[in-house]
């Protein structure tokens, strides 16, 4: 069996190790103005209030690493993207981040103001597309950052978990050929919606499965996108990521201000014996009853 590789994400002041044998690792979702009314009229009025906040709250509540998107219509987006990783910077004390575009210049522009002082990010994303390996890649490789690999392709969405396990290869490889480590390389399955396809969520289980037993890489997802379009999402979504656990995701895109969604991920450590004498649980259950 292969060994379960260590992913180092590290801000100048901060260092978080991702790795299945330690326990979930959280990456906050909300700075995106993706769907988010008013944190898009806030961008748009040059104002970051918001952003601040929400870096804060996440934080708070148990997120180790930020995702930052500034996908914003007609914007700046260099510009602003940057200015929102100061922000963040500024407002939570340089949390290690996720720099979230698929626009390259906007990327460049983000690691070349990050990747400073021994700095390390996440990057979201590359997939196994021809265009996208020789855009983003070399990037990861110059600037030293970690990335994650979608598991999609010039095919387009995988239908299946062996086609996930495919496009797998494919960006392990070509990072592979630049010297990019196979531990800088966090895996997303592209889980789909239950809601549009009712095997989507098995695909997405066994794809990880079959990844981290031929690999040991990490593994992210985008967690809510399990239950769109469906009542009860918390639930769905908080019990989905708890499932995803036991075959090896480690560090879910998610909202860690759903309650639910953080009871699942801390008893998930707790029941694959990634929380000694369940000391996080009960932090946790303490934390929760003091609100």
């Amino acid at each position: 069996m292969v060994k379960n590789l260590t992913t180092i994400i590290k801000s100048t002041k901060h260092e978080v190790n991702i790795c299945r044998d330690t326990g979930m690792v959280m990456i906050g979702e909300r700075i995106n103005p993706t769907g988010r009314n008013a944190l898009q009229a806030e961008l748009k009025a040059g104002k970051f209030d918001m952003v601040r906040k929400d870096a804060m709250a996440q934080l708070h509540a148990g997120a180790s690493i930020l995702d930052i998107n500034s996908g914003l219509p007609r914007a700046d987006e260099p510009a602003l993207l940057v200015q929102m990783i100061k922000e963040v910077q500024d407002a939570a004390d340089d949390p290690p981040i996720c720099i979230d575009t698929p626009n390259v210049k906007a990327l460049e522009a983000a690691l070349s103001y990050y990747c400073k002082d021994g700095a390390k990010p996440l990057v979201n994303s590359v997939t196994a597309e021809t265009e996208s390996l020789k855009r983003v890649l070399p990037l990861i490789k110059e600037y030293g950052a970690a990335v994650i690999g979608l598991c999609s392709g010039d095919d387009g969405i995988p239908k299946t978990a062996e086609d996930r396990l495919k496009y797998t290869d494919i960006i392990l490889e070509e990072a592979a050929k630049l010297g990019i480590p196979t531990e800088d390389i966090v895996i997303d399955c592209l889980v789909l919606t239950l809601g549009a396809k009712w095997e989507a969520g098995k695909f997405a289980l066994d794809a990880i499965a079959m990844i981290v037993k031929k690999y040991g890489v990490n593994i992210t997802m985008g967690a809510s996108n399990i239950s769109f379009g469906l009542p009860d999402r918390e639930n769905l979504t908080s019990f989905f990521m708890a499932m995803a656990a036991l075959v090896g995701l480690t560090c879910p895109i998610c909202n860690p201000l759903k309650t639910q969604e953080i009871i699942a991920l801390q008893a998930a450590d707790l029941v694959m014996g990634r929380d000694s004498h369940g000391l996080k649980w009960i932090k946790g259950f303490r934390a929760r009853k003091s609100v």
